[in-house]
């Protein structure tokens, strides 16, 4: 069980972005609703979430289930929400050299529904941006009026 749980440790979830095709393609890429489950490196206690990953491409563009394995790789290790959005926002922007790159994580920690505090339904929402997302603000809007979206 912890070898499937942990798999991520010991894995390079940038190779999945390594092929890529050409593609004059500018605007926004946005895949959301990716399910993930990771585990709390403080409290060895899951939390499951959802991330939102999105790019502005620039000549390249990946696969669309390459963004899915690469949230899916990172979320196999024991970590810290925070880092985790970190971690897949870095990933696409290096790997990808996109002109902007967001990544918003929505996850319910186990560790604190069913011990602690138990609050049931509380959701930790992380973000992380680069590039033109940073420095833009209309096209920051524009992404997460995306991802907020019903």
């Amino acid at each position: 069980m912890y070898a499937e749980l942990f798999s991520g440790l010991h894995s390079e979830p940038g190779r999945h972005l390594k092929k890529v095709f050409a593609e004059e393609y500018d605007e926004l890429v946005l895949v959301r609703d990716i399910t993930f489950n990771s585990m709390c490196e403080h409290h060895l206690l899951p939390f499951i979430g959802k991330a939102h990953v999105g790019y502005l491409p620039n000549g390249k563009i990946a696969g669309l289930s390459k963004l899915a394995r690469v949230v899916e790789e990172v979320s196999k290790r024991p970590q810290v929400q925070e880092r985790m959005t970190h971690t897949i926002a870095d990933l696409l922007h290096h790997e990808l050299d996109a002109k902007g790159v967001v990544v918003v994580l929505e996850a319910e920690h186990s560790c604190m529904t069913i011990r602690g505090v138990r609050k049931p339904g509380s959701i930790t929402i992380t973000s992380a941006v680069r590039g033109l997302f940073l420095t833009n603000q209309s096209s920051r809007a524009e992404v997460m009026s995306l991802i907020n979206r019903k």
